[in-house]
């Protein structure tokens, strides 16, 4: 017999009880921007380096370009397309790049916990190791920003077995973990149930352009032609279009070029859409009926 995490149950999309988002909108848009800060000696190993090179300073300066110079820009570019974001925020970035966050604190952007660094994963570790981990990065959040975090999204989006129970005990409302639909679902725990925000897995920029080798240009090509399937799509049921970012990739110029004609294609529609942030559409299915989303 199978194994099964016991956190969601089967649920087709065309099978559930239908709703809409605010001022009868289909489709929610939002641009998760991923501000990390990665040690200088330890990281994880990936497909953004040759096997053994992801501890060697071409990489590790390459990361730090994002922080340097590729967030900068693109938030330049988020303020001339009015477009509002979400930052899931390593900890460590209060230490290393305050700046940062000033930025984000002024344009009244949401903060998500991202654990407090990227160079190691949060599974693997004892349950009393990771609910420290997940305090130190709230504390840190809470601290400079006045108000909690609502949603978490793990280093690398490694879980161990009970991190979702660590993460509602601690008083989060969402993970962006779990990439398994494109409407929010409840999820169990063994405490209140969280909820499953969508986070794609294919529309991230590092899996798409540093994993599978997309072209500026067809990355951009992917995010128009998702963006205008979902929006025929969303007549039918309420959909949630999620758009990853990390600043060492996508804020190098010659992808920001690519990923502008993207997003100007999405805002000049924003009539038809809600641009929005996670936390405001995890607030709003919170606000529906019992029965409605799946898992309720």
């Amino acid at each position: 017999m199978l194994s099964t995490h016991g956190r969601y149950e089967f649920s087709p999309i065309t099978q559930r009880p239908d709703y809409s988002w605010p001022d009868g909108k289909r489709l929610a848009v939002y641009i998760a921007l991923n501000v990390e800060q990665f040690g200088w000696d330890k990281s994880v190993e990936s497909a953004i380096a040759p096997s053994g090179m992801h501890n060697k300073q071409s990489v590790y300066s390459w990361r730090d370009y994002g922080n340097r110079v590729g967030f900068w820009r693109l938030m330049d570019m988020f303020d001339d397309l009015d477009i509002p974001i979400q930052a899931q925020l390593n900890s460590s970035i209060y230490d290393h790049a305050p700046q940062i966050a000033e930025r984000l604190r002024q344009r009244g952007d949401e903060f998500l916990g991202h654990g407090i660094t990227n160079s190691e994963e949060q599974g693997g570790r004892g349950e009393d190791e990771e609910r420290a981990l997940i305090k130190t990065t709230t504390d840190a959040i809470t601290l400079n920003e006045g108000t909690a975090p609502t949603g978490w999204m793990s280093p690398w989006l490694s879980q161990s077995d009970t991190t979702l129970d660590l993460l509602s005990e601690a008083g989060y409302s969402y993970n962006m973990d779990w990439c398994c639909d494109d409407q929010p679902i409840w999820m169990k725990t063994r405490n209140k149930p969280i909820l499953a925000m969508p986070y794609p897995v294919e529309l991230n920029d590092n899996r798409a352009i540093v994993l599978h080798k997309m072209l500026p240009t067809q990355y951009a090509d992917a995010i128009i032609d998702n963006f205008e399937e979902m929006l025929e799509q969303s007549v039918h049921q309420p959909l949630v279009f999620p758009i990853s970012l990390h600043t060492f990739v996508v804020g190098q110029p010659f992808r920001i070029r690519q990923l502008r004609r993207a997003l100007k294609h999405i805002v000049d529609q924003r009539d038809k859409i809600w641009l929005t942030r996670p936390g405001d559409i995890c607030r709003h299915i919170e606000s529906l009926p019992t029965g409605i989303v799946p898992g309720s």
